[in-house]
């Protein structure tokens, strides 16, 4: 037959007639030896001219076709259309499409269309249609999708003989196109940059199933980036750390900084596109990159994707990564702006709260701030402790309304007045006084008289203990004492007389009490304890439980499980000040720890050392130094900053803090589920501690953690 092609030379198989037959897979031997003569189409000579033309397109053809001809649908198809016919292939080439599909040809979108554009003459398009198609050597059905299109075939003389169906498999790019949604979806709730960056790596690697893939933003003259590879051990742990950004000069050679430069896409199918630039045999062995541009009114970027085989890129590819791009880079714009934001007025809170809070040595104090939900706002909540004049000790915790920066500000202007107040005449009583006089001004200043400010106030001295204390519309404090003869722990709340929120011109009264040696104090907000839908007095109720509960009176310990006490989410700010007098001297010692890989080591030995020299029990030395390992690895590998470990020995308890400056690529803490590299962080500082958590500051974060001394 002319225009069919010459058989294989491949092992062949026996057909209907015992003629030898063509490969299995090769449809044009196949169609080159059927009997046509006993089909309605008829001996192939005798076919018409228009007929075997487009038997010839189609057996010639990639994708898949398939022509019925005649009143009862005869198929012939190409190795494509064989594909999707699975087992039904080779017995349906050149059988009734009734007979190949048996009731299945009476299925919407099977026989009935054929039918119909026989019958009409008009062409149809299905725009998708979902089949079961074998897979590889297996025969693994699974479901894909294909928009097929069938037109009439007319012969010579314009009359209609068959229909042609031809079908082009749009799985990857439905399965593209619906990953896309989700890109979208997941970039939308992307707040930092390195939500943005855990995002587009996610993305690349599933929906393009790349073997690497490249994010960088601007920072500065240069660029930093982040990678992910194939192979990459990805654990779940790792997913939420921040992830590990490089730097990377102006290197015209980059693909990354030329797209980025330039703002022009690049496309490589085969080659060396990375050999100039890589530093590492994973770059080596790429041979096809695409490399887009990110680019905003305040953003430059690029997002690279390699594979390790040669690989064409598209129309459609491309279109798709054109889109994410354009996603990718609104999203990073947005982060970059929330970071600046959120930097700022937490930059602003914190400036206004103490850096440092006073060092003594009877008495250990611990403070914490948590924002509320909305992270991006200044709040009005602070807490100061500072040393009076006559060698007693000021403790303050109040609460400005508001949660932008004119909240902020007038906290700041407040704390500052009490301080001034407190070292000219420390009693509550007037120091209130005073204050009260300053929110009246303020708010008469602005006219504004919405100004709410509550403050709750006391002066501790360092002698015995005593502490009077005073409030202004502001919750009571909690006062936590051991258990005595063994029994447990106790927790009130102080019977401090209520009085009103500071601009009110009230007056203030003051109540008394004493801290014995293992006593705590604990001032909180009232983000601590108001939920929506409960009242204030379960809250209360809540918090006292839970200082009783605590292990020990360690002002870290106590603020770290007043911020958790009250079940539920909070719209407002937490604030928390502890104060404990201690049982005997403790005994400390401070360690800052280089950023590089022999710092957890120089942490073992310089620990072992101290505690030893301490006396403290071997079992509690081998736990604290694990779990300070542990700590200081996560702080060194995430962080990317030297790290500052400090230890602290009383007679009941060993306490541990790690404190690092900042995390890479923003400005907000780690998640406290997220220590360690790989995940087993968390479970083990659970394990072998007593009590653990984490003060997050701008200024970066503190990871701690609590070992009770066994008694000797």
């Amino acid at each position: 037959m002319v225009g069919m092609g010459s058989p294989s030379a491949m092992t062949t198989l026996p057909n209907q007639t015992g003629a030898p037959a063509a490969p299995a897979v090769d449809c044009a031997a196949r169609v080159r030896v059927h009997p046509w003569a006993a089909t309605s189409l008829g001996s192939a000579e005798a076919w018409d001219p228009v007929v075997r033309a487009t038997v010839d397109v189609l057996l010639a053809s990639p994708v898949p076709m398939a022509l019925a001809y005649g009143d009862d649908h005869v198929l012939v198809y190409n190795d494509a259309y064989a594909e999707l016919l699975g087992d039904r292939h080779p017995a349906a080439l050149g059988r009734p499409g009734a007979e190949v599909f048996g009731e299945q040809w009476q299925a919407p979108g099977v026989g009935g269309v054929i039918e119909d554009v026989y019958r009409t003459g008009q062409p149809f398009l299905e725009a998708e249609t979902q089949v079961a198609v074998a897979r590889g050597s297996a025969g693994q059905v699974e479901q894909a999708s294909f928009t097929r299109g069938h037109s009439v075939v007319r012969d010579a003389h314009g009359a209609v003989v068959g229909v042609l169906t031809v079908a082009a498999e749009t799985t990857q790019v439905t399965r593209r196109l619906q990953s896309l949604g989700d890109l979208t979806a997941k970039l939308a709730a992307a707040l930092t940059i390195d939500d943005v960056a855990r995002v587009v790596l996610a993305y690349a690697m599933t929906s393009f199933d790349v073997d690497h893939c490249v994010f960088a933003v601007d920072d500065g003259p240069a660029f930093r980036y982040v990678r992910r590879i194939r192979g990459e051990m990805m654990d779940e742990a790792d997913e939420r750390l921040p992830p590990l950004w490089k730097r990377i000069g102006n290197d015209p050679a980059s693909p990354l900084v030329a797209a980025a430069q330039t703002g022009r896409p690049l496309f490589q199918p085969d080659g060396s596109p990375l050999a100039k630039i890589a530093t590492d045999r994973h770059e080596r062995r790429i041979r096809a990159l695409a490399a887009m541009p990110l680019r905003t009114a305040s953003l430059v970027g690029a997002l690279t994707m390699g594979y390790r085989t040669a690989h064409t890129w598209l129309p459609a590819e491309r279109a798709l990564l054109y889109a994410a791009a354009e996603l990718v880079a609104q999203a990073a714009e947005r982060a970059r702006r929330f970071e600046a934001q959120h930097g700022t007025a937490q930059l602003l809170q914190r400036s206004m709260l103490p850096e440092h809070l006073p060092e003594l040595e009877r008495f250990r104090i611990a403070a914490r701030y948590d924002v509320g939900v909305d992270g991006n706002a200044a709040g009005g909540d602070f807490y100061d402790a500072f040393e009076l004049t006559d060698g007693r000790l000021a403790i303050v915790l109040g609460d400005v309304a508001g949660h932008d920066v004119r909240a902020a500000a007038v906290m700041g202007q407040v704390r500052a007045a009490l301080r001034a107040l407190a070292l000219t005449d420390p009693a509550p009583g007037t120091v209130l006084t005073g204050l009260d006089r300053l929110v009246t001004s303020l708010g008469a200043e602005s006219r504004n008289e919405e100004i709410f400010v509550t403050v709750v106030y006391g002066v501790l001295d360092l002698a015995d203990g005593t502490l009077t204390v005073a409030s202004a519309g502001h919750p009571p404090p909690v006062v936590r004492r051991p258990g005595t003869d063994g029994g447990p722990a106790t927790a009130e709340l102080v019977g401090v007389p209520p009085g009103a929120p500071l601009g009110l011109g009230g007056q203030w009264h003051t109540a008394s009490l004493r801290l014995e040696p293992g006593d705590s104090i604990l001032l909180f907000s009232d983000g601590v304890v108001e939920r929506r839908h409960r009242p204030l007095s379960e809250g209360l109720a809540d918090l006292v439980a839970a200082a009783a509960a605590a292990n020990s009176g360690d002002p870290r310990n106590l603020c770290s499980l007043a911020t958790a006490a009250v079940a539920g989410r909070t719209d407002d700010d937490v604030a928390v000040l502890a104060v404990e007098r201690a049982v005997a001297l403790s005994r400390s010692a401070t360690m800052l720890v280089p950023a590089e890989p022999t710092g957890p080591s120089r942490v073992r030995q310089w620990m072992s050392a101290r505690l030893r020299e301490w006396a403290v029990p071997e079992p509690v030395i081998g736990a604290a130094i694990l779990c300070t390992s542990e700590l200081t690895t996560n702080a060194l590998l995430h962080a990317g900053t030297p790290a500052q470990v400090h230890i602290d020995l009383s007679a009941e308890r060993l306490l541990v803090s790690v404190a690092d400056t900042g995390t890479r690529g923003s400005v907000t803490r780690a998640r406290t589920d997220t220590l360690s590299s790989r995940g087993r962080g968390l479970g083990l500082i659970e394990e072998l501690t007593d009590a653990w958590g984490t003060d997050p500051t701008v200024r970066g974060s503190t990871v701690w953690f609590e070992m009770l001394i066994p008694p000797r």
